[in-house]
């Protein structure tokens, strides 16, 4: 999820929290726990940090091990510990890593069902995992969250009623927002205005609850990206992979080969120049205005040794920019 979603929620849990008579009762402890599920539900995402050593490493490790298994247990020591130090071991510490184990355990829970995915069974395996069930902004789960904390803030009513309701709701949420896109992949092949005998759809959340992005993976190895809204499926682009030999040679270069570690559904198109060869991989997920952003390209001359390169989230009027800077 989002930065912002997952700070309501750290404080949704905190609030949470005050079913347990021992935090509810103590202002202190209260506070610990607020800010320990406020850091909770932040701190698998410190690894932002990592954009210091570069967008391919940055691409290559975020999510990754800070979502992994040990990571889990390694932030809930770490913040419980560092709030027992701050508070003098006055603390019970029992209640506290209880409280910031679930927040970083929902951090890591909710990405899961995002587009983006994350490697939270390392060490066990290094397959990212990603639902495709819930955009990474969700309006229902930002505003239902939002508007608990607003009547928690003025009084309205009691936080011992109010959020074990918010995530009773938030549960039936994530539940049907499941079994919909169950549903969506299963009726897929019906609604293909031209089918070509492939199952092998991905459905890809929006925004909006009913509008649904498509990438089929068409029997020549290219692939049919569209939409669905409501039960009209369209195409809108036909990516076909090219298999030039600059591609090839590409895969060797650090920062593919960091993109190919995050992504299946890269496709890589050529463009010869007098110097030497442009390669672009696009993640063809991701299409927005009939681009597609999410690019690491490689510059090479015609003896394939590498002049330029990125990785990242670009425009292509910025990437062309980036990349002339980076050559010069």
């Amino acid at each position: 999820m989002d930065t912002g979603t997952h700070l309501v929620m750290g404080i949704g849990l905190a609030g949470l929290a005050c079913i347990d008579p021992v935090v509810a009762n103590n202002t202190t402890i209260f506070t610990a726990v607020l800010i320990g599920t406020i850091v909770g539900s932040q701190a698998p995402d410190f690894d932002t940090f990592l954009r210091l050593k570069g967008n391919a490493s940055y691409i290559r490790n975020h999510r990754g091990i800070s979502h992994s298994l040990p990571a889990i247990a390694i932030w809930t020591i770490l913040i419980t510990g560092l709030l027992q130090l701050f508070y003098r071991g006055s603390l019970p510490w029992l209640h506290i890593g209880s409280w910031v184990l679930l927040a970083v355990c929902v951090h890591v829970f909710t990405d899961l069902f995002n587009t983006y995915g994350t490697q939270a069974m390392r060490p066990f395996t290094e397959k990212w995992i990603s639902w495709n069930i819930i955009h990474i902004f969700d309006p229902v789960i930002f505003a239902t969250h939002v508007g608990a904390i607003l009547i928690w803030a003025f009084g309205l009513a009691s936080p011992v009623a109010i959020f074990p309701l918010l995530y009773l709701i938030t549960i039936v949420y994530y539940t049907w927002r499941t079994l919909a896109h169950r549903s969506t992949l299963r009726k897929l092949p019906k609604l293909d205005p031209e089918p070509d005998g492939t199952k092998a759809y991905v459905a890809i959340p929006t925004i909006s609850l009913s509008h649904w992005n498509i990438v089929k993976r068409a029997a020549d190895g290219s692939f049919v990206v569209g939409d669905l809204k409501g039960s009209k499926l369209r195409w809108l682009d036909n990516v076909r992979c090219s298999d030039h030999p600059a591609v090839a040679k590409s895969r060797n270069d650090n920062a593919i080969r960091s993109f190919l570690y995050f992504t299946k559904f890269a496709c890589a198109e050529v463009k010869e120049h007098a110097w030497g060869y442009e390669v672009r991989w696009s993640d063809v997920r991701y299409r927005h205005r009939k681009q597609y952003p999410f690019v690491a390209v490689l510059l090479m001359n015609k003896e394939y040794e590498t002049v330029g390169s990125y990785v990242g989230w670009l425009s292509d009027d910025r990437l062309m920019k980036r990349l002339r800077m980076n050559t010069y």
